[in-house]
């Protein structure tokens, strides 16, 4: 059995934040591997000023690199569109995993307007991570009011596997500035680099994120 992290996004683009968050949540819930599941859209992100997709799974590639972190189009090459969707299907495909579901405070807020928000909670342990700003919406959001009586209390985290769904644990993790938004800001052609032809790290497909599950952990 493998200890799965999932972390969603649009990776617009990948960049340090995302890979210290997820190298955090590795240690803190022991997993195995964390998979980034590169959007191919997000229903409640704007299409303007999104970069191809070649472009974001190439800046998460990158990232991703030396260490357990997966970056796949997994999501794409399973054609679903929400969330909600996605975790249902990777549970059917990988019946000898064991998933949990990792987002930001900034995610919680707004977790209510998920299709099919509640469905997502029963499917597998959510975990928090604490973003500077967006605790306090976090704390007050409508999703956060249905959680409270599903959280588990931090230190037993690396029990997750354990847990009946729903299941909500939060994360205190140090602040950090870096913002895809504000990457986007000083460099909006950040993307190009990753659409040109040869060896790039946006060539050829993304592995199966189950067959690099043994290589990230040989990797380290």
């Amino acid at each position: 059995m493998s200890r799965i992290g999932l972390l969603g996004g649009s990776f617009n683009p990948a960049h340090g934040g995302h890979r210290s968050i997820s190298l955090f949540a590795i240690d803190a819930l022991e997993l195995d591997a964390m998979w980034w599941l590169v959007s191919p859209g997000n229903v409640l992100k704007p299409q303007k000023g999104m970069a191809p997709y070649k472009a974001r799974l190439g800046s998460a590639k990158r990232q991703a690199r030396r260490s357990r972190i997966v970056a796949s189009d997994i999501e794409r090459r399973m054609g679903t569109r929400y969330t909600v969707d996605t975790l249902r299907a990777l549970k059917r495909r990988y019946p000898k995993h064991r998933f949990i579901w990792v987002m930001g405070a900034d995610n919680l807020a707004q977790f209510h307007r998920w299709r099919d928000w509640r469905r997502i909670a029963r499917t597998m342990p959510i975990a928090v991570i604490a973003r500077p700003g967006y605790m306090e919406d976090a704390l007050a959001s409508p999703a956060m009011a249905w959680f409270r009586r599903f959280v588990h209390r931090p230190d037993r985290r690396r029990n997750w596997t354990d847990w009946s769904t729903p299941a909500l644990v939060l994360l205190r993790f140090r602040p950090d500035p870096r913002s895809a938004t504000a990457i986007r800001m000083a460099d909006p052609d950040w993307y190009r680099e990753f659409l040109t032809d040869g060896d790039g790290p946006a060539n050829g497909k993304s592995p199966d994120a189950s067959s690099s599950v043994q290589h990230t952990e040989e990797s380290n």
